[in-house]
């Protein structure tokens, strides 16, 4: 089936656009971006994950979704993701979450575990608290947004293996199209939050991929991160660095496609409408 793209209006208050491709008997699977990203961010992912209904949101603030003052923090985030699967009528599904987005996933499946069948996290942290190094230069930001300074924040994540010019194009694009202070809003949300495992139990059987070469996350952390976890594995990729997405989509979509068909009964046939 062909992708199309469906603007939701939530119950949150927004309008947020969302792509859709896949078979309408395949089990749902939804995809969290990460933070000055948009849906555009799984372009390489999504044909490489085949028998399922796939539902790549832009999140609030980010891509061409609605752009409010408020509504930034990290339980507002995961309640935008629960009206998602709402205004698709999308009752229970499997998760997907790259990086930060992967956070906003732990707090879906902590605060709605009734909505999440499975978590795949790629890249995520066990807690944002505090402030990344890179915080004072997003405190700085005014509109218009800089394209150099866009291209530059990219940096920050070095990448083993290089990504394709056109999707770090995409990635400047989304990040041009986000005011300061979504900017600022969104990772304040982030880093204010009580982590999603301290707040409560992810019960829903979770795949960990994590790059050993990643300046952002130790190992450490992703281990306790799958301890905190009941139902997890953590399956390290030695040659890839923070932003799995970026790098080894193919891998994801390998590692994703078969841990969710390991769980055949996770989804009953009335759920995946």
């Amino acid at each position: 089936m062909e992708p199309e793209v469906r603007d939701l209006r939530l119950r949150t208050g927004i309008t947020v656009p969302c792509r859709v491709q896949g078979g309408a008997g395949d089990p749902p699977l939804l995809l969290l971006h990460a933070w000055g990203e948009s849906r555009r961010s799984f372009d390489r992912l999504i044909p490489l994950l085949t028998g399922f209904q796939i539902y790549a949101p832009d999140l609030r603030g980010q891509g061409e979704a609605d752009k409010p003052q408020a509504g930034y923090s990290l339980e507002e985030q995961a309640e935008d993701a629960a009206a998602i699967l709402d205004a698709l009528n999308v009752p229970r599904a499997y998760v997907v979450g790259s990086s930060s987005g992967g956070y906003v996933a732990q707090q879906l499946a902590v605060v709605h575990p009734e909505r999440v069948a499975a978590l795949v996290l790629a890249g995520c942290p066990v807690s944002l608290q505090g402030r990344p190094a890179f915080a004072d230069e997003v405190d700085k930001l005014t509109d218009p947004l800089d394209e150099d300074w866009v291209r530059d924040s990219l940096t920050w994540f070095p990448l083993v293996h290089e990504a394709p010019a056109w999707y770090i194009d995409n990635l400047v694009r989304d990040g041009l199209r986000m005011p300061a202070h979504a900017w600022k809003a969104i990772l304040n949300g982030l880093c204010e939050a009580t982590p999603p495992t301290e707040s409560g139990t992810i019960q829903a059987p979770t795949l960990i991929l994590w790059g050993a070469q990643d300046n952002l996350l130790p190992r450490t952390d992703q281990e306790t991160l799958a301890a905190r976890i009941p139902r997890s594995v953590l399956k390290v990729y030695p040659d890839v660095a923070h932003v799995v997405l970026w790098e080894v989509p193919d891998r994801i979509a390998d590692d994703a496609a078969a841990f969710f068909r390991s769980l055949a009964d996770a989804l009953r046939p009335s759920e995946t409408l």
